[in-house]
């Protein structure tokens, strides 16, 4: 059985929070981010310690049986709407990391969370990710510019989830899940 589990960042020990500030501050990682300066442990710490108290934030550290596969966080949360980003662990090449964020971030969005829809911003040259997010029925909703470049924003109603699992969503790749 796959076990999922979703460990808050405020949960986390030390080395953890070291280890997702590595992550976070990887070229391959931060090149897909607003912000692409590193990111100090002092900043990185603030901003956990931040978390505790946000409302409409939540960040989580994603792990696979035993092993730390990714990142998923959820900003401007409401009823309404969610806005989600997510990024695997540079150091491992395990087939399917994307696919597995990706469905726990809508399951979370969905059924946990209850909101109607989830939103995402990616840059217009981050051709795999909108790809990745295009399988899972996420639309095209606008776009705009940061920091001169092309972003392309996309969203999923809760309703085209629904219709997207009843039609063709086999992946079945998660078989239990804690959050």
């Amino acid at each position: 059985m796959k076990e999922i589990k979703l460990i808050n960042f405020i949960d986390l020990i030390y080395d953890e929070k070291k280890m997702v500030l590595e992550w976070r501050n990887n070229q391959n990682i931060k090149k897909w981010m607003y912000t692409q300066d590193d990111i100090n442990l002092e900043s990185h710490l603030n901003f956990i310690d931040s978390l505790k108290n946000s409302k409409d934030k939540l960040y989580f550290l994603v792990k696979k049986e035993d092993e730390n596969i990714g990142v998923v966080y959820f900003t401007n949360l409401t009823k309404k709407e969610v806005y989600f980003g997510l990024y695997a662990n540079p150091t491992i090449k395990t087939l399917g990391v994307g696919r597995i964020l990706e469905e726990i971030s809508i399951d979370f969005v969905f059924n946990s969370l209850n909101a109607r829809k989830l939103k995402l911003e990616v840059f217009e040259d981050n051709i795999q990710v909108i790809n990745l997010h295009r399988k899972y029925n996420f639309k095209k909703s606008g776009e705009k510019f940061v920091d001169n470049k092309k972003v392309i924003c996309m969203e999923l109603n809760n309703i085209d989830l629904i219709i997207k699992v009843k039609n063709d969503w086999s992946t079945n790749t998660i078989t239990k899940c804690t959050y």
